[in-house]
């Protein structure tokens, strides 16, 4: 693992760590409340930061021990030159690392959950389980006239992206860069099914019901039902909840459905599954 040391930390009295993981060219932003608790992790969507679990952390409280972090380019963490679905999987590995966590559980928003159940499909003795926020659905835009609006959005984000990144919707990088990592986000999703199909470890799926500002034709519901056959073949993977709330404010409006997910998973673990 190329992890040096954190750096930039501060310690508060309830053991929280606040500070920086260098790794590879980037730095990471993370925060961990420490605790002899259940470690959870916590992966944003594709360019959201670690802000936006504050209501689920607080929800759960300080019975489990909350891993938050910044994706590169995303938050406080740096820039780097690689922003690809695997170089966010080598930061989930280079945090799980430097906070010295073995086994977590992962909770994962959207891309964030995509990049959840791959690291549980390629570690299966050491996730605990996988907690998948609106994701992953095995469906996405696989052909060019696709890949073209995407790009045709990102192009017209561009002004707008400074103010969107409070919200989660623009990192800090390219609108071109953008629009590649959500092209390939929608080929991993349109691939996760045999992912999905050989998974041992327990997921529980928080679905939202809503379509998101900018959907069209019911596109989002279209997709959460492509879970079904999934959900069929693999007893693994259950429906927690469906939340009333849409995509983009699942954590802020239904974050107890989401920490009532956790414990279920926690829960399972706690008694061996």
């Amino acid at each position: 693992m190329n992890t040096t040391n954190s750096t930039d930390s501060t310690k508060s009295a309830d053991t929280t760590w606040t500070g920086m993981v260098p790794f590879e060219d980037t730095a990471l932003a993370v925060t961990d409340t420490g605790g002899a608790g259940i470690p959870v992790i916590y992966l944003n969507g594709a360019y959201a930061s670690k802000v936006h679990w504050r209501r689920v952390t607080t929800d759960l409280g300080p019975g489990f021990r909350h891993i938050t972090f910044d994706e590169r380019a995303r938050g406080k963490s740096k820039l780097a030159a690689d922003y690809s679905f695997e170089a966010c999987m080598r930061d989930i590995d280079a945090v799980l690392d430097a906070r010295g966590v073995d086994r977590p559980l992962l909770v994962g928003w959207s891309y964030g959950a995509l990049l959840g159940v791959h690291w549980a499909s390629r570690n299966p003795a050491r996730a605990l389980g996988v907690v998948g926020v609106d994701g992953p659905y095995p469906v996405g835009w696989t052909d060019e006239a696709g890949h073209e609006e995407v790009r045709t959005v990102f192009r017209r984000m561009k002004p707008m992206m400074p103010l969107v990144r409070p919200m989660g919707l623009a990192a800090r990088f390219s609108a071109e860069t953008h629009a590649d990592l959500a092209i390939e986000s929608h080929l991993l999703h349109a691939a996760v099914g045999p992912i999905l199909d050989s998974l041992t470890v327990p997921v529980r799926y928080i679905v939202a019901s809503g379509e998101a500002v900018g959907s069209r034709d019911d596109l989002q519901e279209q997709m959460r039902k492509a879970l079904d056959p999934v959900l069929a073949r693999n007893p693994n993977l259950k429906v927690s909840a469906k939340v009333s709330s849409n995509h983009g404010s699942i954590l802020r409006k239904d974050s107890p459905a989401v920490a009532a997910a956790v414990r279920e998973v926690a829960a399972l673990e706690r008694k061996g599954r």
